[in-house]
């Protein structure tokens, strides 16, 4: 891993986030450093873990640039804490949960050499349980807010390089520029969604995203934050509330308003009968309850689009059917089981 030499700036920094994950970090840092083609920092934000993560960083990786704070400030905000710790231009996420190939980094910045016009790229995000099965190749969002990962639990292969609506925060490379324009990550939303919300406001500002299956990482899909836990499930919703809130445009809302209130107040009494909690709920009244200063940020990012709706509204997807989004999402509760991820908390 290269040195903390100011004199000697790297070609990407790497930002990892973690909250008493050093069992996967064990398997995260010496993929990373194992990576070949191209000089890199690695950057630690660890949010005031207790299972001797510090310790065992300052041992076994004393390069790396480690960021320790005093508690969980979540994984929204720990990212932009680090993206001020970079130095280069081109600046990495990675989960600590993923692993990545020894040229997963190379493939990204040889991307974003490629692609100049490109603001952020996606990697192949495969399962670690099996790894001809994708976990994520970028992220998709529909015109009801309903946002996922795309080709999610299918096979490796149905995927190709080319546009994409964002990236996926577990895995992605985005220029330096692009984050301090947009500010980086909203750090209210603590976890969940950061990305989605990141890709639309980069989206109205002209960067485009793209997807790089070379970049392929490994990943335990939720090892940190249980998928289908009360936690997560909270936050998703909530989130969501402030992602469409915040980006969505008014044409859309107009049009799309009635089917997005229809298919979300139909998928909550199933989720909660499922999941045999009100987390799904408390997550949206959570977010229509603090509207307030959602609305003010989307009065700014209104006023900073440099873009027409018709520019990005191809890379929305249309509504699907109630059954189609059933399926979907039964298919990736599927994978994340037979995945033998821990059912409990991954900062996605």
């Amino acid at each position: 891993m290269a040195e903390r030499n100011m004199s000697d700036t790297p070609e990407a920094s790497v930002v990892i986030v973690t909250w008493n994950g050093l069992r996967h970090l064990r398997r995260c840092l010496p993929a990373l450093a194992d990576q070949t083609g191209v000089e890199f920092e690695t950057i630690v934000v660890d949010n005031g873990s207790t299972d001797g993560t510090e310790e065992w960083i300052a041992e076994a990786y004393p390069r790396t640039i480690l960021k320790r704070l005093e508690s969980n400030h979540g994984f929204s905000e720990a990212n932009n804490i680090g993206f001020g710790l970079a130095r280069a231009d081109l600046v990495a996420t990675l989960n600590n949960d993923a692993v990545p190939d020894s040229d997963w980094l190379y493939s990204l910045v040889q991307a974003a050499h490629e692609h100049p016009e490109t603001g952020s790229f996606a990697s192949r995000m495969v399962l670690d349980r099996d790894h001809n099965i994708i976990d994520s190749a970028g992220v998709v969002t529909d015109v009801l807010g309903i946002a996922w990962d795309r080709h999610n639990a299918e096979p490796v292969g149905s995927d190709e390089a080319g546009d994409v609506f964002g990236a996926c925060a577990g895995a992605a490379l985005y220029r330096k520029a692009l984050l301090d324009e947009t500010g980086g990550f909203d750090s209210a939303f603590f976890a969940y969604l950061e990305d989605v919300d990141l890709a639309w406001r980069a989206r109205w500002l002209g960067w485009t995203a793209r997807y790089v299956p070379e970049a392929r990482v490994v990943h335990a899909h939720s090892a940190t934050g249980t998928e289908e836990s009360p936690f997560k499930t909270f936050y998703l919703g909530r989130n969501k509330v402030w992602t469409v809130a915040k980006n969505h445009p008014t044409r859309a809302l107009l049009l799309y308003g009635p089917l997005l209130v229809a298919y979300d107040l139909a998928s909550l009494p199933i989720t909660m009968v499922r999941q045999r909690n009100l987390a799904a709920l408390r997550g949206r009244l959570a977010g229509l309850g603090s509207l307030g200063p959602v609305l003010r940020l989307r009065k700014q990012v209104a006023a900073s689009r440099r873009v027409a709706w018709e520019d990005i509204r191809p890379f929305v997807a249309s509504p699907s059917w109630p059954w189609e989004v059933w399926r979907r999402q039964r298919r990736l509760r599927q994978a994340v089981a037979a995945d033998g991820s821990p059912m409990t908390p991954n900062a996605r």
